[in-house]
């Protein structure tokens, strides 16, 4: 005999020994109170032998049991049945020498018995498995109880959701409107496992509904804000500082008759109202609506009273951020220009935004200052930190500067005053800034800027240029460095164009490049309207909302207002600047253009031949860019002037070229082209001008 053949008959002898004992020392009541038995399956046989006690624990009658597996199974339902059967077959035909299994047996007074059947598994010497052996017992206590534990785990791990979801969104919110946003917001109601929810505040002993949410007593007309009353749930709430548990409507009406009219219109069964009391004094408070709750437990109402901490603890740090906030950005608006005053050649809009979240009150600020003979000055700057030091540096920074401005000192002078000023105050702030002179009467714009971003010109065609507008170091930096050098750079804004300053805050997307945000500003510059009020509306809505801005923005936009001359003689200006390679093959095409629109595209060869001479004199022999001017003379003879405005006080000089030279043949096209032409100052510079009409080529 086999070692495993051996220990497989101990077994089985092991077990009919522990059955005959059982059915020697005890009764039938005695193995009906311990519930447990067992069995031997003889598989070659198709024999069960049950013991007392698993006849009992199985539900069969001794007398009539047969003997038969079937006997057991044919007391299952479909379900369970096949579940048994799967697992055994499993276990033989896999090798296994176990099994346990878990199934439910109907009982006669039609309820049911979990019952847990552990065996083994007897297998000859190949393997084959031939008998079972094992034990069965009435499980339901422990099932049931397991089930109960299972429960409460589960119900527990639900409520320390509710909390930890909670105070996470809780944490986040700076602002009052952020508590409400996170308790209405996407998830807010899931997230506490309320159907519905009304929040209050108090305010001047009244009480102000700031958020709901789903079902709710308060969203019903006449039952919201107003005065405190303790008629009404939850003013009786937050005057009583005590939370009430209503688990049905009838209750609710019993305990507040008032809302008797209107009881057809609610939806909920059940009703937390709960006070948000921090620090011993009432804010205000929570109520939340429940449709298929009808009883709060010990642990749920436990709950609803640590969400309404929760929650009152950071409408307390809301409410106290709020007013600080208020004071600070009060203090920053005053110190800016309250109005921008009209100016005579153009327009100009600017826009303030403070930023969305934290206590952040920065020192961005703008001006515009009136100059001596007829110049404005324009500025946007930044004073380093977020906070009211940060604001009233700016304060005393922007008046400085504005001081220095209206004294008529030159930019690189005002700029070097100014952190001269800052350098002496007693702080170890810094400021950036950009400061133009422009004078719209010639266009003739004079930039300087200390750290900061350099201007955008928006060209009447739509296109964007960004000036290489040379720096110095930011404010109070350059003094300490005794490097007070702000080099000026000098552009041309003709008319119809727009310069765009701005703030960091406009183009710096978190997470992202600088670059990205600057790329973004100018696609929106160049896609906004014409106007400086709709542009500036534009470059706000489309970036600093874009952005979430958690930064402030000042923005300055300033047009020269658009020469167009009249219907009969109309005119067109455009700039190129020296570094656009574009800009000349651009420039011609628009000259041809208009000439066509305005219906003398018979001149169009040789306007654009010209226009090409001329500009490419400028961008090679002068270190700026031009400004081309196109315009329609008026009748009896109707031609065109065209013009190019630089900044050099070089004059064009007429030359003898050779055959095989490449330059010097400039006046002589104008010569052969125009009708006539000539040379004239035009402010720092000249312009080069001539005239075509129909027959001036002829």
């Amino acid at each position: 005999m086999t070692d495993s053949s051996r220990q497989a008959d101990d077994a089985a002898s092991r077990l009919r020994i522990e059955r005959r004992a059982a059915g020697e020392t005890g009764t039938a009541e005695r193995l009906a109170l311990n519930r447990t038995g067992s069995f031997e399956w003889d598989l070659d046989a198709r024999t069960l032998d049950v013991d007392e006690a698993g006849l009992l624990v199985f539900g069969l009658d001794a007398a009539a049991f047969e003997a038969s597996p079937s006997a057991v199974a044919d007391r299952l339902d479909a379900t369970d049945r096949a579940s048994l059967e799967t697992t055994i077959d499993e276990a033989i035909s896999g090798g296994s020498n176990s099994y346990s299994v878990h199934f439910q047996i109907p009982l006669e007074d039609g309820t049911s018995q979990w019952t847990h059947v552990q065996a083994r598994i007897l297998r000859s010497e190949d393997g084959r498995a031939h008998r079972v052996v094992g034990v069965v017992r009435d499980a339901t206590a422990e099932v049931t109880r397991s089930a109960l534990v299972l429960d409460l785990e589960k119900r527990h791990r639900r409520q320390t959701s509710i909390v930890e979801r909670t105070t996470t969104a809780m944490s986040r919110a700076v602002t009052v409107d952020d508590v409400t946003a996170a308790l209405t917001g996407p998830g807010g109601l899931v997230g506490i496992g309320a159907d519905g929810l009304a929040l209050g505040l108090v305010e001047n002993s009244a009480l102000k509904i700031i958020a709901l949410s789903g079902d709710s007593v308060e969203v019903l007309e006449g039952l919201g804000s107003g005065q405190l009353d303790a008629t009404f749930p939850l003013g009786d709430t937050i005057l009583s500082g005590r939370p009430r548990f209503i688990t049905s409507l009838a209750a609710l009406l019993r305990r507040y008759p008032v809302l008797e009219p209107h009881i057809g219109e609610l939806n909920f069964r059940a009703v937390a109202y709960l006070p948000l009391i921090a620090q011993a004094r009432p804010l205000g408070g929570l109520a939340l609506f429940y449709r298929e709750r009808t009883v709060f437990s010990a642990d749920e109402r436990i709950l609803c009273l640590g969400l309404a901490a929760i929650v009152a603890q950071s409408l307390q740090r809301a409410i106290l951020f709020d007013e600080e906030r208020e004071f600070a950005t009060g203090l920053q608006s005053a110190m800016l220009p309250r109005r921008i005053q009209e100016i005579e050649g153009g327009e100009i809009a600017v826009r303030y935004h403070s930023a969305w979240s934290g206590r952040e009150v920065g020192g961005d600020w703008y001006d515009v200052i009136t100059l001596p003979r007829g110049r404005i000055g324009v500025v946007v700057g930044d004073v380093q930190g977020h906070d009211t030091h940060a604001a009233a540096i700016m304060g005393q920074l922007r008046i400085a500067l504005r001081a220095y401005a209206a004294e008529g000192h030159p930019p690189a002078t005002v700029l070097a005053r100014a952190s001269r000023f800052l350098a002496e105050l007693d702080t170890d702030r810094f400021a950036t800034s950009t400061y133009a002179q422009v004078d719209l009467a010639t266009g003739a714009v004079r930039v300087a800027r200390a750290g900061h971003f350099g201007p955008l010109i928006r060209h009447t065609d739509g296109r964007v240029g960004v000036p290489q507008v040379r720096g110095g170091l930011p404010l109070g930096i350059s003094t300490d460095f005794r490097d007070e050098e702000y080099p000026e750079t000098r552009l041309d804004l003709v008319p119809g164009e727009t310069l765009v300053l701005y703030t960091d805050g406009l183009v710096e997307e978190p997470g992202a490049d600088v670059d990205t945000g600057i790329a973004a500003l100018i696609h929106e510059v160049s896609d906004g309207p014409d106007s400086a009020e709709a542009l500036a509306d534009h470059l706000s809505d489309r970036l600093w909302e874009r952005w979430g801005s958690g930064d402030d923005v000042a923005l300055l936009v300033l047009r020269r207002s658009p020469d167009l001359g009249s219907p009969k003689a109309p005119r067109l200006h455009q700039y190129i600047h020296q570094a656009d390679p574009q800009g000349l093959s651009e420039a011609r095409s628009i000259v041809r253009q208009a000439l066509r629109d305005w219906g003398l595209a018979v001149l169009a060869d040789d306007a654009e031949l010209v226009t090409g001479e001329l500009l490419v004199n400028v961008l090679l022999h002068t270190e700026g860019g031009a400004v081309l001017t196109l315009e329609v003379l008026p009748e009896p003879v109707r031609r065109i002037r065209l013009s190019v405005q630089d900044r050099s006080s070089v004059w064009p000089r007429r030359r003898e070229p050779g055959e095989t030279s490449t330059s010097g043949r400039g006046l002589l096209l104008l010569d052969a082209v125009a009708e006539r032409w000539g040379v004239e100052p035009r402010g720092e510079g000249k312009a080069v001008w001539c005239e075509i009409g129909p027959t001036s080529s002829g």
